[in-house]
């Protein structure tokens, strides 16, 4: 490490935190995939695309905290309507997402593939204890004030990922239209990777698989509340938008 110019650290949160302490005093520069250092006020966070500040912030920082997987899809669906004032930040958000096997990594790869039983045709929804690891940076980069509910699953298929935010009316500061927050998350994410569909009637959460993008769509109205899709792929352990270019 000490040689080198940049350091991936794919490793579990408390080998991570124990090679940054190897790399006190060096000007080597750190992306660090794990959680450990996600909300930390001393790393800047990896996504670009939500603002000029994290671009800038990411380009000139000798650390970077990778974002998870689901913690990408939710927090792509509600920094822009917290950071516009739309959203009540006091608000308890509620949201689910999909993803393939494939981000449960080596053990779970080889589960669905070489020792899969029945009832994993089905979806599993985990982490229902309400604390999934993802959760403390979707509440920081957000700017919640209340914990989100927010439930992974997994599902049959190798790769791909659909998070999903209800938003009813009282989680809104004021009643808007679908086109104006269709509008809000075109003006927020301009020619980026991150590109914002027409409604839809149905959602598949494998359409991106392979890819390196993001796409968001918006569905409801004023009268009944909207839901809040981001689709994108895992690609094995849950990085897929473009964290780090500059």
């Amino acid at each position: 490490m000490e040689k080198a110019d940049l350091v991936f650290l794919c490793l579990p949160d408390a080998a991570a935190i124990e090679a940054v302490s190897l790399m006190e005093g060096l000007d080597t520069r750190i992306i660090d995939a794990s959680t450990a250092h996600r909300t930390s006020p001393d790393w800047a966070y990896g996504f670009p695309e939500l603002s000029a500040a994290h671009k800038a912030a990411i380009q000139s920082a000798q650390k970077v905290a990778n974002p998870g997987c689901h913690a990408s899809g939710f927090i792509a669906l509600v920094y822009p309507l917290a950071r516009s004032g739309l959203l009540n930040l006091d608000s308890q958000l509620k949201s689910f997402s999909l993803t393939g096997y494939s981000g449960g990594g080596k053990s779970m790869i080889a589960a669905y593939e070489n020792e899969k039983e029945d009832e994993m045709n089905s979806p599993k929804p985990y982490a229902l204890g309400l604390a999934h690891k993802h959760i403390p940076e979707m509440k920081a980069v957000c700017g919640l004030q209340q914990t989100p509910l927010f439930v992974p699953i997994v599902d049959d298929y190798e790769k791909g990922m659909l998070t999903q935010v209800f938003l009813g009316k009282d989680d809104l500061t004021k009643s808007v239209s679908l086109q104006e927050l269709l509008d809000l998350y075109k003006n927020w994410y301009g020619d980026s990777q991150i590109q914002v569909g027409d409604p839809q009637g149905a959602l598949f959460s494998n359409t991106l698989a392979g890819k390196d993008g993001m796409e968001i769509f918006v569905n409801g109205s004023s009268e009944t509340g909207y839901v809040l899709s981001a689709r994108f792929d895992n690609l094995g352990k849950g990085r897929a938008v473009p964290r780090f270019r500059t």
